[in-house]
């Protein structure tokens, strides 16, 4: 009876006797950094889409042409809530996107009022 073998490496040709392709990385070794690799494409389920946080982009627009301090905060963390809802991170998402909204509220108001003072004084 003959000694059982291991089996083969998962990339090893099944005989020994055959050498490997010319162009093939040696068994076990990562892919070369040239080959091609296909981006991993993550499809979100339609009721995954339902938990879209808005990321109130218009408003934040407006919010950085009204009071530019204030806006661009905002542009922040509404870019963050587009990457947790990219992400699947709801809870991220939605914490960020109540910041988002805080923040064009409040730019909008301040801005309104400096531009309501500024007429005034005039």
């Amino acid at each position: 009876m003959p000694p059982k073998r291991a089996p083969p490496a998962k990339d090893a040709p099944l005989d020994k006797d055959v050498p490997p392709a010319k162009d093939a990385p040696p068994a076990g070794a990562p892919p070369a950094a040239d080959a091609p690799q296909k981006p991993l494409e993550e499809r979100q389920t339609p009721e995954e889409l339902a938990f879209y946080a808005p990321n109130y982009m218009c408003l934040t627009i407006l919010a950085v042409i009204v009071f530019p301090p204030l806006g661009l905060i905002a542009i922040f963390f509404s870019h963050k809530t587009q990457q947790a809802n990219k992400n699947s991170e709801w809870e991220d998402a939605y914490i960020n996107s109540s910041r988002t909204g805080w923040l064009d509220v409040f730019a909008i108001l301040i801005g309104l009022g400096l531009i309501y003072a500024y007429t005034l004084l005039i």
